[in-house]
């Protein structure tokens, strides 16, 4: 008989655990609050990257999840990742040579390029620092639209979705995880859960006397109106504004990738950010600000994903930059609950190390 596997959240880290697990021949039942795409997920500014986050472990954990997302493009209809490549002059000019070499080293393929050059990739940047580093093998998706493409996937695969459901608890029987209720008291049977719940998974894992520390710091993201032409290539990560143009014609921006605090003034900020693209890239002038997102980050204590089993049949995906590694933290979580591997590059992430005790 197949594994039963309820999945709590259906953002971009959900998704691609259920659509692993329904591959793998799992039974799945995906379990949403919301309408499917999660929470933090519509308010990412999705940069698949793996330029954030030392140590070097840590980048090639990112960069294997980024060879997933070319997978996943293969695999899954509706996926479609633009590999467009960033221009990054975020730093001062000696961390950013330094993040060069060190990078550089570790394989990572950027080139840096001056002014001339970065006209050619960027031709409405306005005014173009006097160097930069050009990251080829970055690029962007439409998050909510990829969850629900590994959604819709995970149910062609058998999987059972309900959405506008919240779970209450999760239900244990001398000490083993058994199932969860939800808020309308129903209750539902299952073999091992997935808890991919974000900023709410240490509060059901505090219900089974399990803690996990963790933060969920806000960050908003500008959206400004739908551009009819084409004004940016590629991401520009730039001090204080990173920015990029979705497929669908918005140019949305934050203060960096995670997007900024708004400090209780949010459409002032909104506001700001607009007004700072404008003036970095030309055409912008015309668009106006259409709405923003404040979202908040699921982040472990240490900064570093937690993913693992924390008990007997409760295995947690909690972490920041989850459209970059939803691919990896699907696959894995899938093999290690479908097949009982354990890959040793999860070995960090231990959700049970003593960072999140």
């Amino acid at each position: 008989m197949a594994k039963h596997v309820a999945v709590i959240g259906a953002g971009i880290i959900g998704a691609s655990v259920a659509w692993h697990l329904s591959r793998a021949g799992c039974a799945v039942t995906l379990i949403d609050a919301g309408d499917g795409g999660g929470v933090a997920t519509p308010c990412s500014f999705a940069w698949i990257n793996a330029s954030w986050g030392n140590p070097e472990y840590y980048s090639h954990f990112r960069r294997r999840s980024m060879q997933g997302w070319k997978r996943l493009q293969a695999e899954v209809p509706g996926i479609s990742v633009d590999w467009c490549g960033s221009l990054t002059w975020d730093l001062s000019p000696a961390e950013l040579a330094e993040y060069a070499d060190e990078h550089g080293r570790w394989g990572y393929d950027l080139r840096w390029v001056d002014p001339a050059a970065m006209a050619a990739i960027e031709p409405n940047l306005r005014t173009p620092p006097d160097r930069a580093l050009h990251v080829s093998e970055e690029g962007m998706v439409e998050p909510v639209a990829a969850a629900r493409a590994m959604i819709e996937g995970a149910q062609a695969n058998g999987a059972r979705v309900l959405t506008e459901t919240s779970v209450a608890r999760m239900v244990l029987r001398n000490g083993r995880a058994v199932g969860l209720e939800t808020d309308a008291g129903a209750v539902i049977e299952s073999d091992e859960i997935v808890a991919a719940a974000g900023e709410n998974t240490a509060k059901l894992l505090s219900g089974t006397g399990i803690e996990l520390r963790m933060s969920a710091p806000p960050g908003l993201i500008m959206h400004s109106t739908i551009s009819q032409k084409r004004l940016l290539n590629g991401l520009l990560i730039s001090p204080d504004l990173h920015v990029r143009q979705t497929k669908e014609g918005r140019l949305i921006a934050g203060s960096d990738f995670a997007g900024g605090d708004p400090q209780g003034r949010p459409e002032e900020m909104a506001r700001d950010l607009l007004d700072r693209v404008r003036a970095m890239v030309e055409g912008a002038e015309q668009l106006d600000l259409d709405f923003f997102t404040v979202g908040r980050r699921p982040t472990p204590a240490d900064g570093f994903p937690a993913i693992g089993r924390v008990a007997e049949g409760i295995y947690v995906t909690v972490l920041h930059s989850g459209v970059t590694l939803a691919p990896i933290v699907g696959e894995l979580a899938a093999r290690a609950i479908a097949l009982g591997e354990r890959d040793p590059d999860l070995a960090p992430y231990d959700p049970l190390r003593e960072a999140l005790a």
